[in-house]
């Protein structure tokens, strides 16, 4: 949930690997730490609705998002440590730990996944990357970088590609294939702007390729990077007591 500081002189003269760009993307949207506050849309041809949410994150290893409304769904919590995701459900009163098989699985009825919104995976660890050249996506020229999943990583795509810009390392576009090389899923961000003393993508639109009308809309309303989380307001008992 989702997708740097400028171009610093002292990479001037140095080619960047492929994964060292799209370490400066995902560092740039991250950050040590960050706390955000999102408005989630779920366009369909006859039907929209629009969800707010609060997510916490802390390095790769923890993540945390706490859903705010709409009412029916208010409360419900997810949280990665580590290797580890967790759901609760208020309406149940139970904690639910999701097994890998799930994370590929549609993120309360989105067209994100689990694992696009909670990261279980890492782009940077979990896959190998390949620079195929360069594009201009939105005017501004990009890397466009392919990342095959490492063979140990529980991840159901073939293959993502990815644009990242030249200048401040934003994603702008991913396409996402399934196991026969299909497309599947087109990521697009836009509507870049300062957040959090940083410039960042403040919206991000996922649209299913066989699913004509259908999207999704990740709309960040405010973030705040690297003020200090402790390890600690990670944990089960905490989901409970989100507000």
């Amino acid at each position: 949930m989702v997708f740097i500081v400028p171009f610093l002189t002292v990479y001037g003269q140095q080619e960047l690997s492929a994964k060292d760009i799209v370490k400066k993307a995902d560092e740039n949207m991250r950050g040590k730490t960050s706390q955000a506050d999102i408005t989630i849309k779920i366009i369909r041809p006859t039907w929209s609705r629009e969800m707010h949410i609060k997510a916490w994150s802390k390095g790769d290893d923890y993540s945390m998002i706490l859903v705010t409304s709409p009412a029916k769904e208010k409360g419900t919590v997810f949280l990665k440590r580590v290797k580890e995701v967790w759901n609760w459900i208020p309406s149940i009163e139970r904690n639910i730990k999701l097994p890998p098989s799930m994370m590929s699985q549609s993120w309360m009825g989105t067209d994100f996944t689990n694992d696009d919104l909670v990261r279980e995976a890492s782009s940077v660890s979990d896959y190998d990357h390949t620079l195929l050249g360069k594009e201009t996506i939105s005017g501004k020229e990009c890397y466009k970088i392919q990342m095959i999943p490492k063979p140990s990583a529980a991840i159901v795509w073939e293959k993502v590609i990815v644009w990242i810009d030249t200048v401040d390392f934003l994603q702008l576009k991913a396409e996402f294939y399934d196991e026969d090389g299909e497309l599947v899923n087109i990521m697009r961000s836009s509507d870049i702007k300062e957040m959090g003393g940083r410039k960042i993508t403040s919206k991000i639109e996922m649209f299913p390729v066989d699913k004509e009308g259908n999207s999704t809309v990740i709309i960040y309303n405010d973030i705040v990077f690297d003020d200090p989380i402790k390890d600690n307001f990670f944990t089960t008992r905490n989901m409970k007591q989100l507000k």
